[in-house]
């Protein structure tokens, strides 16, 4: 675990053994930030695990000074033949050119997960979260997705430069629409 500081909140890079431990956490973590029905982390732990073993995973959490999970960022090098890449290959390749799709998904890291607890939103941990996890990433872009919607996500992303790939776009089992940002790195 390597410890990087800022204010009260310090920022850890996780390793795929120090991801796994504290998965429990991270999942309680995703579900009061998303919002979502009681039931889901066991839903996502298998998920998450199988992410922690793909090309280019890394992972940052944010931790208070007794060592609780504030927030966390994942992703990895996105490829051909993952759900999330082929989702959005078909997504895009009916709105845009090859060229364009190309582009985009050629070489891409994927932001999968940004979460800060709702009671720490808004106090600048999910900037850094996403500076740090980007700050060195060799990937030509970062592509992510979010929910269609105003919302503090959306405003970060804007803030930081992403911009439209793909909108009101839904995910097969999902109803909800979504929106694929992405822009290029490194971050300025």
């Amino acid at each position: 675990m390597t410890a990087m500081s800022s204010s009260c909140t310090r920022y850890v890079e996780l390793s795929a053994e120090e991801f796994r431990l504290r998965l429990p956490e991270a999942l309680t973590l995703y579900v009061s930030a998303m919002r979502y029905p009681e039931g889901t982390a066991e839903q996502r732990a298998p998920m998450w695990l199988t992410h922690a073993l793909r090309d280019g995973w890394r992972c940052v959490a944010a931790l208070n000074a007794e060592g609780v999970m504030l927030g966390l960022a994942y992703g990895y090098r996105g490829r051909a033949g993952q759900w999330w890449h082929e989702q959005v290959r078909r997504g895009l390749a009916r709105q845009a050119g090859e060229q364009e799709v190309e582009g985009w998904l050629g070489d891409y890291f994927e932001l999968t997960e940004i979460h800060v607890r709702p009671e720490n939103q808004g106090n600048q941990i999910g900037e850094d979260l996403l500076r740090r996890l980007l700050d060195g990433v060799p990937n030509a872009n970062v592509l992510l997705s979010t929910p269609e919607g105003p919302s503090r996500a959306w405003k970060l992303y804007r803030r930081i430069g992403f911009v439209d790939v793909l909108r009101h776009y839904h995910f097969a089992g999902d109803p909800r629409p979504f929106a694929i940002l992405g822009r290029p790195l490194p971050l300025s």
